[in-house]
């Protein structure tokens, strides 16, 4: 920092992140797994593909979070995703393209990307 304005804008930056992530009881919440097993997996990139496409299309209505283990380690990384009214979907084995398709149908358009649930790897051994 070379000045009192500088720190100023900083303060204002970090504020402003801040509020964008005041959590809001009609908000749907995005909460990507990572723990040390969805780290590995490759979540890291997954949270920033949605923080970003998030971001991008002006959702104000979408938080995006992290969590720990959510202690489905053998399908890392992944993604849960909260309706206001509680529904909860849960996406696994998720890559950075899948969650921009998600942020697409599920979050934009209200429909579930069937195809990357748990629902859908269920009856794999």
């Amino acid at each position: 920092m070379k000045s009192l304005e500088e720190l100023k804008a900083i303060r204002d930056r970090v504020k402003n992140n801040v509020t964008l992530r005041k959590e809001d009881a009609d908000a749907i919440r995005v909460v990507v797994g990572m723990a040390t097993c969805g780290i590995a997996a490759g979540a890291r990139p997954v949270l920033a593909a949605f923080t970003e496409e998030v971001a991008k299309r002006g959702l104000t209505n979408v938080m995006v979070t992290q969590t720990g283990c959510i202690g489905i380690c053998q399908y890392e990384p992944v993604v849960e995703v909260f309706q206001p009214d509680g529904k909860k979907t849960t996406y696994v084995k998720m890559t950075a393209d899948k969650a921009a398709r998600v942020v697409t149908e599920h979050l934009v358009n209200g429909k579930v990307v069937e195809e990357y649930t748990i629902g859908s790897i269920s009856n794999l051994k």
